[in-house]
């Protein structure tokens, strides 16, 4: 009796003219690879994204890592405090013009040096501190960090080098890349705090110089994905074009750093004003939790924005998000004022912060078709400087609202400068105009 074939195999009969192949074995079929996995898949995009996201992750770290390092040796928060808001001062000074020699010159040209200039400031600052020099001093090594590339404004910026005849694939990459930047700046501060309580004061700036160097130098290795310079061709002659117009003067750029400020406000005044809650509740220690659960829903909510594919202009639904993002930024001020429960607190922040991405993706979206060509790392690095501003004017007014009124009452300030935003949104025309 003629045994049946193990399933999985071919058997292949021969005919005259013919060769017939029959299987026997259960063929499976490979599901489709997603937005992300398509994105990924092109050459050369892991290499950059993974060095990236090891310069990037330093951001959220230094001034977490100054603040302790500061505070912890000298005793005073209150010159800390200024330390850090002169290197954000120095940072909305510089970071346009070496964007803007970046975008010139090229990204490993100048991002280098840049970052080897700064790295030098955050080891000056740590030696200044450690070995008791003057105050003075402090101001000037943390002023010579202004000097960091926008690595974040990078990244963006090879993904529209590579992606600019494909949107959707562009719209995921700059959900991926915000989402990018909300897991820095919720696992920055962690780690920062957790290496200068673990181990010592200094930890966290000298770890934080470690990632910054490594991941800049790997970064501006991957030269395949690098844009070319808008100072010279592909073929690397020198062009003889007039350079491309500010990004100030684009035509509907001004309302969207606008808007960039007023949602730095809203950054700004939720971080002072729920870790004076937490304190206020006595449970100082788990602010840090707190905020890493809204960065946390943002994150999330912004891989998921990256799946979405839209139909209708990123003009329209720009207000909407900004809308979305007043609206549930409602809900942690009910939440301190109705129960004053940090539970209901956290909920209520990670539910706020799922609007966060959205939003921010979308401004990105149109700063980056409203910049120029050749200066888009520039632009984008206007918006980063105008969110830095932002930060630095809500952080002031959450600090006044909890000194002068309450930390429940505090929470009012980031509904006000989220409402000034969609304002802004609906109010000037030029954001709502999509760009030629």
């Amino acid at each position: 009796m003629p045994q049946q074939p193990a399933r999985g195999t071919r058997l292949f009969t021969v005919t005259a003219d013919t060769l017939v192949a029959v299987d026997f074995g259960p063929r499976t079929k490979r599901r489709p690879p997603g937005p992300y996995g398509r994105l990924f898949a092109r050459p050369g995009t892991r290499a950059f994204t993974l060095a990236n996201l090891l310069a990037r992750l330093p951001m959220g770290m230094f001034s977490v890592s100054a603040v302790v390092m500061i505070a912890g040796t000298r005793g005073s928060y209150a010159l800390a405090g200024a330390v850090t808001a002169t290197g954000l001062a120095a940072t909305a000074l510089v970071a346009p013009w070496t964007a803007r020699l970046v975008d010139r010159y090229g990204q490993a040209r100048v991002a280098v040096p840049a970052t080897l200039v700064a790295a030098l400031g955050s080891l000056a600052l740590l030696l200044c501190v450690r070995y008791d020099a003057p105050a003075w001093t402090l101001f000037a090594a943390y002023a010579a960090t202004a000097t960091t590339p926008n690595t974040g404004g990078m990244s963006r910026a090879r993904w529209a080098h590579l992606l600019d005849s494909d949107p959707d694939a562009l719209h995921t990459a700059n959900s991926f890349e915000q989402a990018a930047d909300e897991l820095c700046f919720m696992l920055g501060p962690v780690l920062a705090a957790f290496l200068c309580g673990a181990f010592f004061p200094e930890a966290g700036t000298l770890v934080g110089v470690v990632l910054l160097v490594t991941g800049v130098l790997a970064f501006a290795a991957q030269r395949s994905t690098e844009p070319p310079p808008s100072g010279r061709t592909t073929t690397g002659a020198t062009t003889t074009t007039p350079p491309a117009p500010s990004p100030l003067r684009s035509p509907g750029m001004p309302p969207l750093l606008a808007v960039c400020l007023a949602l730095g406000a809203v950054f700004g005044s939720t971080e002072v004003v729920t870790i004076a809650f937490a304190d206020a509740q006595g449970h100082r220690t788990a602010a840090g939790v707190v905020l890493a659960l809204q960065a946390g829903g943002s994150c999330a909510a912004g891989l998921l924005y990256g799946r979405v594919r839209f139909a209708g202009a990123a003009e329209d639904r720009y207000p909407w998000c900004v809308a979305a993002m007043t609206a549930l930024l409602v809900l942690p001020l009910l939440a301190a004022s109705l129960t004053g429960s940090l539970l209901l607190l956290s909920a209520a922040l990670l539910a706020a912060g799922m609007a966060t991405a959205p939003t921010m993706i979308t401004n990105m979206t149109l700063v980056q078709r409203r910049t120029p060509d050749g200066r888009l790392n520039e632009g984008m690095t206007l918006a980063v400087t105008a969110l830095l501003g932002g930060i630095a004017c809500g952080s002031a007014a959450g600090g006044w609202a909890v000194e002068h009124l309450t930390p429940t009452a505090g929470y009012g300030v980031p509904v006000t400068a989220a409402a000034v935003a969609l304002l802004v949104a609906l109010a000037w025309p030029g954001i709502r105009t999509a760009a030629a």
